[in-house]
Parts: structure tokens; C-alpha cells; sequence
């Protein structure tokens, strides 16, 4: 075969590999949905990952958080300053930290953090034949692993989002406190002031999402890895790479809903 050959051949197996990925995820998707309402129910296994996702997440979250409101609010009162807006300080850095900042920085975290764990963790489980073990057992392996670990990241990343959002408002208290002598009170009572209902509420949907597709895209990963070791290493980096990309996406659609009901 000649050069236009080969190339022409290996664009259609890339083509046909992108869209059996793409008919896969589907079907796993699906899958998830019909397995999670039906008994058993693996309240064990979800209380245990959402401690894996929450608290061992927490120092990470806190020390992000912390440096995001100080170096936000850092960053924002020069050019405020310049037009005499440096009173609006408090308002501008909870709207940034509320409606965008906490849930995507919250997002990103646990992206590298719990989605590169997932995918990780079952492609081992995968590659060494655990999972073909638990089916002979007769045990739910997706329920056990996978259902089990999505639940746990749609539930506890909102939480860690409301965390991230406390812990980031108060390095932005703490700058605006050192350079104004301004009051708690007063501090939050101003950043307050121009939030809605609806920013709360968007805030904590996109959490939702990102966490659903956190879980769902390194259990999808890590469930079909293979090639050994390799093919783990493979799995947690490409959980990590799809998730940061699907919450970007996520991200550009969420903020164009949340803007047509806010007009």
C-alpha cells in the first residue's frame, strides 16, 4: 500500500474508534441510570467514598480556596482603586468567587485529585481481573464501583464547593481587612449584597454536574482499561485530560443558561 494508503486507513480507524468511544460512553451513561435505582443499595460503599472524595480533599481545597480569594481581591483593587471604586471590593470579589470561581476551581481539583483516583483504582481492578472475580461472586461490580463512586461525587463536591466559597470569601475578608481596618460585618454584609438566589442556585447546579461527570468519567476510564499497567497510568491521565475538558464545556452552556434566565 502506498503512503495515501495507510494514511487514509488509519484516519477511518480513528474515526470508527471515535465514535464506538462515543457510542460506549452512551451505553455506560445509560447503564449507570438503570443500575442506581435498583436494590441492592450500597450505602456502605457511598458513605466510605464520599469520605475519599470529602475529607480527604479537604486540605488541598482549603489552601486553593484561601489563596484564590486573597490573590483575587490582591489583584482586583488596584484597577478599582484607580476609578475610586475600591468600596465595591467586597461585592465584586463574592460575585467572582460565588458565580464562577468556588464551583470551577472546586471542579478542577477533584478533577486531578478524585477523577485520576477513580480511573486509577479500577483499571488496577480492571487489568488484574478483580472485577471478573466479584461477577463470579455474585456481586453488582458496577453498582459496588461505579455507582457507588459517582454518588459520592455528585454528593460531596457541591459540599466542597460551599467550603471552597467560605474558605475563599475569608482570604478576601482577611486582605480587604488589612487594607481598609474593615469589619466582618460590614465585609460580608457588602459582598452580599448583589447576590440572588439565582447565583446560589447556579452555583451549586454546575457543582452537581462537575461532580457527576468527575465520577462518571474516571469510572468510565478505569472500567474499560486495559494493556496492564500501562493501560492504568493510560486511564487515570485521559479521567484527569476528558473531565477538565467536559467541565470547560460544561462551564461555556451553564453560564449562557443562568444568563438568559437572569435576563
Amino acid at each position: 500500500m502506498n503512503s495515501k494508503t495507510v494514511e487514509k486507513v488509519l484516519f477511518t480507524k480513528k474515526v470508527d474508534g471515535f465514535f464506538q468511544g462515543i457510542s460506549s460512553g452512551w451505553q455506560f451513561f445509560l447503564r449507570f441510570f438503570r443500575e442506581v435505582f435498583k436494590p441492592p443499595y450500597e450505602f456502605k460503599e457511598i458513605i466510605k467514598q464520599c469520605y475519599e472524595v470529602g475529607y480527604k480533599s479537604l486540605f488541598l481545597i482549603t489552601l486553593t480556596g484561601f489563596i484564590t480569594g486573597l490573590v483575587f481581591t490582591k489583584q482586583s483593587r488596584p484597577s478599582l482603586s484607580e476609578f475610586g471604586a475600591a468600596s465595591w471590593l467586597p461585592s465584586l470579589v463574592a460575585i467572582a468567587i460565588i458565580r464562577a470561581l468556588a464551583p470551577l476551581v472546586t471542579a478542577l481539583i477533584c478533577a486531578g485529585k478524585v477523577g485520576s483516583n477513580i480511573g486509577a483504582e479500577l483499571g488496577s481492578m480492571k487489568v488484574t481481573e478483580q472485577i471478573d472475580a466479584m461477577e463470579v461472586s455474585a456481586v453488582n461490580p458496577f453498582k459496588f464501583l461505579v455507582v457507588s463512586r459517582v454518588l459520592a461525587t455528585t454528593i460531596m463536591i457541591p459540599l466542597l464547593m460551599c467550603y471552597t466559597g467560605f474558605v475563599a470569601m475569608m482570604g478576601a475578608y482577611l486582605n480587604v481587612h488589612q487594607n481598609e481596618m474593615t469589619s466582618m460585618t460590614l465585609f460580608f454584609q457588602s459582598a452580599f449584597d448583589k447576590i440572588s438566589f439565582l447565583d446560589l442556585l447556579s452555583s451549586f447546579t454546575k457543582s452537581v454536574v462537575y461532580g457527576f461527570t468527575i465520577g462518571m468519567v474516571g469510572s468510565y476510564k478505569g472500567w474499560n482499561a486495559s494493556n496492564g499497567t500501562e493501560g492504568v497510568g493510560k486511564a487515570a491521565n485521559a479521567s484527569v485530560v476528558l473531565s477538565m475538558f467536559l467541565i470547560f464545556i460544561e462551564e461555556i452552556l451553564l453560564v449562557q443558561i443562568t444568563n438568559y434566565l437572569r435576563t
